[in-house]
């Protein structure tokens, strides 16, 4: 890693190295159904076609509501899913949203107990079964699966180091690097989680310049 390189991979993490289930308050370090199926249903939120932020405080709400695992999900009716969800800021697709929140908690109780470490033994380290099984999720298509896998990485080793197309790109964008293997190398892995959200954070916003400026 060059002087640039590393500058640039400070900046990234200073700024906007915040992964998104830390940031809706999901710990998943500990890698326990409740926590697991939170980062699920918050993937499937933020890949809607809705302001990140939005998606963001809805999956919050859902969590503060206490409406923290499969069963608790499922158990709320329809309507309290879509007050929750449309009063903090998932208007436009709250019906839609409130349906497949339900849909998702019935089919994670269903198929794996409500434990989503059942789905992680099922796919035997195999990374691309692991998304394939998730897509099999209502609501979860490619983008909510990597978001899923790039966040799980933290607790699920198999999984490292996991860099979709988008962080790829950013990275590119940013000369970074051009693979997941050459991404890991300039970060410790505990951190390679917060890498990717930041690069993700970043391309989001549009921010490549900024960051180039910082670490300038």
């Amino acid at each position: 890693m060059n002087s640039r390189q590393r500058a640039t991979v400070r900046a990234l993490l200073d700024e906007y190295g915040q992964t998104f289930a830390a940031e809706a308050g999901i710990h998943i370090e500990h890698d326990t159904p409740a926590p697991l199926f939170q980062l699920l249903f918050l993937s499937m939120l933020l890949s809607a076609p809705i302001q990140s932020g939005n998606a963001m405080e809805a999956a919050t709400a859902l969590r503060k509501e206490g409406l923290t695992t499969p069963r608790k999900m499922a158990e709320a009716s329809w309507q309290d899913r879509v007050d929750v969800i449309t009063w903090h800021g998932y208007k436009r697709y709250d019906e839609r949203g409130s349906t497949l929140l339900g849909q998702l908690a019935e089919q994670v109780l269903e198929r794996y107990c409500g434990d989503l470490r059942r789905l992680r033994a099922e796919a035997h380290g195999d990374v691309q079964r692991l998304e394939a099984l998730l897509k099999e999720f209502k609501g979860i298509g490619k983008v909510g699966a990597s978001i899923f896998l790039r966040e799980v990485q933290l607790v699920w080793p198999e999984v490292y180091p996991y860099a979709d197309e988008r962080v790829l790109r950013a990275a590119a964008h940013l000369e970074l690097g051009k693979d997941p293997k050459s991404l890991a190398k300039l970060v410790p892995r505990a951190d390679f989680p917060r890498f990717v959200a930041a690069l993700i954070r970043v391309d989001l916003a549009k921010a490549h310049d900024a960051v180039r400026h910082h670490a300038a």
